[in-house]
């Protein structure tokens, strides 16, 4: 059972009423907020451990709310998960790159959510894979400290944009990442470089991988996410 704080932020009071149900089934402590002025507050007071933070919010939206916290150095290593009733691609591109950690969009099924819940605190706690240590994934190893890749014990040769850009997003299987958060993440947020460069790397990457550049899949219109499994056809 988990013990961790999650808030959830909704103002539809049968939706928050149902997530908080499932939640504390599960053994989480949960806080309620109807809305995002009262949310940052709570935040503020109770420093929560992750957020489910709906989207249409009267006052503070959601998007206000994610803004602020994650550009408090106090809140902003809280993950954040986004819920939306629209799902429209420029919704979920703007979460993301105000910095949620995962979107969902509504109606949503409760199992999957309690998933997504279990994955972001999974990598929020110690003990995970170690940014120096290896990387293992499918027939796919990745040794950051000699800047090597092996796929089915054969050596593939990257440049050096290219390793971090597969490191980086092994690293989080399942999570979709724009290009602009990429960028980020490898070369830092002073790195000019347009959405075409990070394009080009990923078939470079896909090129050189051969079977294994499938695992790189694109999210139309968000951006890319290292795929959590294959279909057994693909791994042959």
């Amino acid at each position: 059972m988990g013990k961790e704080h999650i808030l959830i932020v909704d103002d539809e009071a049968d939706i928050l009423e149902m997530i908080r149900y499932n939640l504390v089934r599960e053994g989480y402590r949960v806080s309620c907020s109807l809305s995002g002025e009262e949310a940052v507050n709570i935040v503020k007071d109770r420093s929560p451990d992750l957020i489910l933070l709906d989207l249409m919010l009267p006052g503070l939206n959601g998007f206000d709310v994610c803004k602020l916290l994650k550009n408090n150095s106090r809140t902003a290593a809280i993950p954040i998960i986004m819920l939306t009733a629209r799902g429209e691609e420029t919704d979920i591109v703007t979460g993301l790159e105000l910095g949620a950690d995962d979107y969902m969009v509504k109606p949503f099924s409760p199992k999957v959510l309690l998933a997504r819940i279990r994955t972001v605190l999974r990598r929020q706690r110690p003990g995970g894979t170690k940014e120096g240590g290896p990387v293992r994934i499918h027939h796919i190893t990745i040794f950051p400290e000699r800047f090597e890749v092996r796929v089915d014990d054969e050596t593939v040769d990257l440049t050096a944009t290219e390793f971090h850009i597969l490191s980086f997003l092994a690293r989080h299987p399942g999570w979709v990442f724009t290009r602009s958060q990429i960028i980020d993440a490898v070369k830092g947020t002073d790195y000019p470089v347009t959405d075409r460069s990070v394009d080009v790397q990923i078939v470079g990457l896909r090129k050189k991988m051969k079977s294994a550049g499938l695992l790189i899949e694109t999210v139309r219109g968000v951006g890319y996410r290292f795929r959590e499994t294959l279909c057994p056809e693909e791994e042959n």
